[in-house]
């Protein structure tokens, strides 16, 4: 097997290829341009996102060709693959500020440099594409029974399936033909639940041009539990730190389970793989150290190596032992001070700093001896705590193990 694609796979990277030994040979002949497209139909990109770019990144750095393909013209009717219902309709201005938004962040992780490694966007065929010509030339290539064998079709129609959904996978399909014709893109890549877009798109290609192309997946990420991985409290675990910060970002990561510190290391990181595997073989003290060192790798990566230290020394004063000291990265609220002057009862703390979502969560947590404030486990629900309980300016309130936030005066 071609080594870049060996690497993919010793990393957990590869789920389904169309012709793993034909894409093989085809990249032992010299560099494959291949390419994976998102719609930027939110404001950032979250993790969930970042495994195929991830795994571009090995493919680019084994002397493979790359193009980010922004979904400007497909994000104006949304992708029913992995979705419950339809996605929602938003503007052709918020489209193209969040595709400049997706852009800037990838260009942060993998540095595009325009020649080998660059970016295109599908309104650039799409938007003014003539309806009938594209049914004409393009849709009477694809079967609608066929179509409606695809497991992301067929969940869909339980729960009703849109018209302008249906022609996503024609559109997604023209895309990858679109690409090949300009510039000469052979694979495209991405995430398991775009496996029949992808099919689709090889065949199109192989009746117009009578080429051979190669389609290639990655796993869905879940975690050892079999929840959606990069899910938080908060929802997504999004790349803008405005959105999650880089202090969440880290505790996220070093907060994973056991379990998927081996996994998580090899696909989030670039980490050798006998280091990943090396790290994650401890117990205790040692897988904790594994989770600091993954949580560090991804946040550097990410948000760059400052923002990484200063997660880390927030962590380490929150969680090591160090006091109350160098905690400027972790979560705050700020009260006015003539409130914290008259006294916050406790449950509303808890409330207010979004440490729990109601006050029956809060009034629970006390009960169960979790919150604690300035380091004092709290054990009377009815407590009240005021400017006279600051400690350096703060209180440090926090619940459980791995939840913190300091309030602050305005």
């Amino acid at each position: 097997m071609n080594r870049a694609l060996e690497i993919l796979k010793e990393r957990g990277f590869i789920q389904q290829c169309t012709d793993i030994e034909g894409l093989s040979r085809l990249m032992d002949e010299g560099p494959v341009t291949l390419y994976e497209g998102c719609d930027p139909t939110g404001p950032s990109l979250h993790i969930g996102h970042m495994v195929p770019y991830f795994a571009i990144r090995h493919l680019h750095e084994a002397g493979n060709n790359a193009i980010v393909l922004m979904g400007g013209g497909t994000a104006r009717i949304g992708d029913p693959s992995g979705k419950t219902s339809m996605r929602q309709i938003i503007s052709y201005e918020e489209i193209d500020a969040n595709a400049k938004r997706f852009l800037a962040q990838l260009d942060n992780f993998m540095s595009f440099d325009g020649k080998t490694l660059y970016s295109d966007n599908n309104k650039n065929w799409l938007a003014d594409l003539n309806y009938i010509d594209f049914l004409r030339d393009i849709g009477r290539h694809f079967s609608v029974n066929r179509m409606l064998s695809f497991e992301a079709y067929k969940m869909r129609l339980e729960t009703g399936l849109s018209f302008i959904e249906f022609n996503y996978q024609l559109l997604q399909s023209y895309d990858f033909l679109q690409l090949y014709k300009r510039h000469g893109c052979r694979l495209q890549v991405g995430g398991d639940d775009q496996w029949g877009n992808i099919v689709a798109g090889i065949e199109l290609i192989r009746r117009v041009e009578g080429a051979e192309c190669f389609g290639l997946t990655f796993p869905l990420v879940t975690t050892s539990d079999g929840k959606k991985m990069g899910k938080t409290e908060k929802g997504a675990l999004f790349l803008d730190p405005s959105m999650t910060s880089p202090y969440e970002f880290f505790q996220y990561w070093r907060n994973v389970q056991d379990a998927d510190v081996e996994r998580f290391l090899l696909m989030f990181t670039f980490l050798t793989v006998d280091e990943c595997r090396r790290l994650a073989k401890g117990a205790d003290a040692e897988i904790n150290k594994a989770k600091e060192k993954l949580a560090w790798e991804v946040t550097a990566i990410i948000h760059g190596k400052e923002e990484a230290d200063k997660a880390l020394q927030a962590a380490k004063a929150a969680f090591g032992g160090a006091g109350l000291g160098d905690v400027g990265e972790i979560p705050s609220v700020a009260l006015a001070a003539a409130r914290l002057d008259a006294g916050i009862a406790v449950l509303d703390l808890f409330l207010e700093s979004k440490l729990v979502g109601s006050k029956s969560e809060a009034r629970r947590l006390v009960q169960q001896g979790g919150a604690s404030v300035n380091g004092v486990k709290v054990a009377d629900e009815s407590s009240v705590f005021s400017t006279k309980d600051l400690a350096e300016g703060a209180l440090f309130l926090r619940a459980g193990k791995k939840r913190v936030c300091r309030v602050v005066l305005e």
